[in-house]
């Protein structure tokens, strides 16, 4: 006959047979945990940048990233290079030009806009050193211009050529990354520099460079968050809650460029004036791709078609998702 525990015994075993349920209870709410993570919580969002760009915006306005939505991201020294990460899908999403975006298209069917950015299109210009003879557009006829070819600074030399009655024949690309073209800018290898943003800005007030022409009258003024088409499947709810955040991002940067300058200076490592000339031109508004966005991005495509930068006619549409809501 088996012997009864006593007292003390009885007690022991009702110990460990709390702790086994205890123990079962972690495992099964480490099941549980795992399980909500990939049942109802986003995957997390990769985000391709440029240094200065949306990271920095959401630091600067305190906007942190929702937990059912982590960010992680990567940076890029320029669109082409995220465009490649986007097509490779070592990236989800990031905000790239209105030219970088019909060069997307014309090489992968990967990439969807789906949201805008509009700001007033004097982000991208084209400068000279501060002792240049170039003066106007049309003294860059013959000369050497750098930018990154297919991207928002070739796109304004050739609309500017266009509008002063000149051709794309009449002046001598040189397609090099940023850095190589800041140094081919300051030893003369190169006339003049087709560039945006902070690259503009700190040739302007580190190095006296002077602006002969900007987007202000010759371009959109628009760049678009992209995502990938695989993306869009998986993750919908990651990159709407990303768009919301750079919406709310923006709106903080229309009254607070100060704020948002001494945050970009020290995120980017340049000064607070170059800074403050770059917040100055990046104020923009985040906003939903309408009938008359794909048309202006239409009219951006055509005229790369014209002026050869791209081979072939595309349909903007097919690159645009207008049902994206945030």
């Amino acid at each position: 006959m088996a012997k009864l525990p006593g007292a003390g015994e009885f007690m022991i075993l009702k110990r460990r047979r709390s702790l086994m349920l205890g123990l079962t209870g972690l495992s099964l709410a480490a099941v549980n945990w795992h399980g909500i993570s990939g049942a109802y919580a986003a995957e997390p969002l990769r985000i391709g940048d440029q240094k200065g760009g949306a990271r920095s915006l959401l630091k600067a306005a305190g906007i942190g990233d929702n937990a059912s939505s982590p960010l992680q991201w990567s940076l890029f020294a320029g669109a082409p290079m995220l465009i490649q990460a986007l097509t490779a899908k070592a990236i989800d999403a990031g905000v790239i030009g209105d030219a970088p975006l019909v060069f997307a298209q014309s090489g992968s069917d990967e990439i969807t806009a789906i949201a805008g950015v509009q700001t007033d299109g004097t982000t991208t210009a084209v400068v000279v050193p501060p002792d240049s003879v170039i003066r106007s557009v049309a003294d860059l006829k013959g000369k050497r211009i750098a930018t990154l070819k297919g991207q928002t600074g070739h796109y304004l030399v050739l609309a500017a050529l266009k509008a002063a009655g000149l051709h794309a024949t009449d002046v001598r690309f040189v397609f090099i990354p940023p850095a190589a073209a800041k140094l081919a800018l300051q030893t003369g290898a190169v006339d003049a520099w087709a560039t945006w943003g902070p690259y503009i800005s700190d040739a302007k007030v580190s190095n006296g460079a002077r602006e002969i022409v900007n987007g202000g009258q010759l371009m959109s003024g628009l760049s678009y968050v992209v995502a990938t088409r695989e993306a869009l499947e998986k993750n919908r709810a990651g990159l709407v809650n990303y768009v919301q955040q750079l919406k709310a991002g923006h709106q903080w940067m229309q009254t607070h460029t100060d704020d948002y300058a001494k945050v970009w200076a020290e995120e980017v490592g340049l000064s607070l004036p170059v800074a403050k000339d770059v917040v100055r031109t990046m104020r923009g508004t985040i906003i939903p791709l309408t009938p008359d966005i794909v048309v202006k991005q239409q009219q951006v495509s055509d005229f790369m078609t014209e002026t050869g930068m791209i081979s072939g006619k595309l349909n903007a549409q097919a690159v645009m998702d207008g049902s994206f809501t945030f």
